[in-house]
């Protein structure tokens, strides 16, 4: 009786060894009960990548070249041709902020809003009613100008010098060029015209050529910021990803987009953090039945955090291999037949 015993103990120790693996593995992969995602998928209702209106009027896109006009604050010298004795007549005069400028036996010439054409013409017509000369040939140079420049703003930023025309893709490099967070939709302000432009410029570079629109001085170039959602936790590549105005980005699309989970991954405890207010607002969406259409595919808004956990048993099976998941199916049969 006391040879069988073991004997007898053995099928069933091997069995409950069995049996414990089976149970382990099952617990591995079977998702939790938690309280999963049921509700309609939301809207971005967050304020931010709304699609605006895009300007396609050629007339306000291609306006008919101009020339620059003169501005308080620039620095300018004079020069007459073709008179004698007008070697040493060359004063540099800078721009007020009344607009005029004052000359040496000119006197005050008021230049503002005039093209350096029409600033010489009438610097020559004082020179000639003040009885100084007959015909003066006189030419104007800016040697420095605060205003002949684009400004470029927000997630890139700059100030781009422009001798009569410049292209937006042109400024936009001069200026460091667009960051991953910047939005494709530039909007332009442009002084004398009350309504904004916006260019799309789009990802094809074909179509961009096409939003290669000219810019002239005194122009604002404004670079919006394109909403981010975060993708952290046991992803093969935890990243921030850009959206798009027009696209909206559900969990699928992104999980995708990070490389999918890794299999330690707890994709039944994937959770969307949004921030609303100063409140943190946790939704828990169950990855697998997402993927297989039996709740919805929540729309991801601007700043949430899609944060997969992980799980413990799954990260220490990917650490040890079948060694622990044989390690633990031995504990818990030892526990087992240790407990009766």
């Amino acid at each position: 009786m006391k040879l069988t015993m073991p004997f007898l103990k053995a099928p069933s120790m091997n069995a409950k060894i069995a049996a414990a693996a089976l149970l382990t593995l099952a617990l591995a992969t079977t998702p939790s009960a938690v309280a999963q995602f049921s509700g309609p998928a939301p809207g971005n209702e967050s304020g931010v990548n709304r699609p605006l209106q895009i300007t396609t009027d050629p007339a306000l896109l291609f306006p008919a070249d101009r020339e620059p006009v003169l501005s308080p604050g620039d620095l300018l010298t004079v020069h007459i041709f073709g008179v004698t004795g007008t070697d040493d007549y060359s004063p540099v005069a800078r721009v007020s902020l009344d607009g005029a400028i004052a000359l040496p036996l000119a006197g005050v010439v008021h230049v503002q809003g005039l093209t350096l054409r029409q600033g010489a013409d009438a610097i020559a017509q004082r020179l000639v009613a003040a009885g100084m000369y007959r015909n003066p040939q006189v030419t104007l140079l800016v040697t420095e100008s605060p205003n002949q420049v684009v400004t470029v703003t927000g997630e890139t930023h700059g100030i781009v010098p422009v001798v009569g025309k410049r292209r937006l893709l042109d400024a936009l490099s001069v200026a460091g060029g667009l960051t991953p967070t910047s939005s494709h939709v530039i909007t332009i302000l442009r002084p004398g015209q009350d309504v904004p432009m916006n260019v799309d410029l789009g990802n094809d570079p074909v179509a961009s050529t096409m939003a290669n629109v000219p810019l002239f001085a005194g122009d604002t170039v404004i670079v919006s910021r394109t909403g981010v959602v975060y993708a952290l936790g046991a992803f093969r590549t935890q990243s921030a990803i850009p959206l798009t105005g027009n696209t909206p980005l559900t969990v699928l699309q992104a999980i995708t987009i990070a490389g999918g989970p890794n299999y330690e991954g707890n994709r039944a405890d994937t959770r969307i953090i949004r921030t609303q207010g100063t409140h943190r607002v946790e939704v828990k969406v169950n990855m697998s039945r997402v993927l297989a259409g039996k709740d919805p595919d929540p729309v991801l808004q601007s700043d949430d955090i899609l944060y997969l956990p992980t799980s413990a048993l799954k990260a220490a099976i990917r650490a040890g291999g079948i060694a622990t998941l044989m390690g633990i199916a031995q504990l818990s049969s030892y526990i087992t037949l240790n407990s009766r």
